[in-house]
């Protein structure tokens, strides 16, 4: 089944349409370029699927922020996304259950479709605080 969504040219660069709400500008000085877009949608993806990870994992706790950074590689022309290193901040989570948790990233990445649609070459790490 294919989604479609409308990208409109606005005064401020493109805009991605949201039905009853303000357009998201996808120009970084703007809003969020659509390199940064493709980032917070990995971290925002890596998120959900931890969360649920740990929910299936029975262990209690919660994610409070996720930190998302990411690296290009200026060696190629178009100098397209290295790595991005997801940070999950997690709260409520006990001593005992943190090694369990720990364990639990490494379902991140083959669980999430935004990562698991990017090119093989980019690299993802994800960590977590407690």
């Amino acid at each position: 089944m294919a989604e479609t969504m409308i990208l409109k040219k606005g005064a401020n660069g493109f805009e991605l349409a949201v039905p009853d709400k303000p357009n998201w500008i996808l120009l970084r000085q703007g809003g969020y370029s659509p390199v940064q877009s493709l980032v917070n949608a990995v971290a925002a993806c890596g998120g959900y699927v931890y969360q649920e990870v740990l929910e299936n994992s029975k262990i209690v706790g919660t994610i409070q922020e996720v930190h998302v950074s990411y690296e290009r590689n200026l060696e190629k022309k178009a100098h397209p996304i290295k790595t991005i290193t997801i940070h999950f901040l997690t709260v409520g989570i006990t001593k005992e259950q943190q090694e369990k948790a720990q364990r639990c990233l490494r379902l991140v990445s083959p669980n999430c479709p935004v990562i698991q649609s990017l090119d093989p070459a980019i690299e993802v790490i994800e960590t977590v605080a407690f």
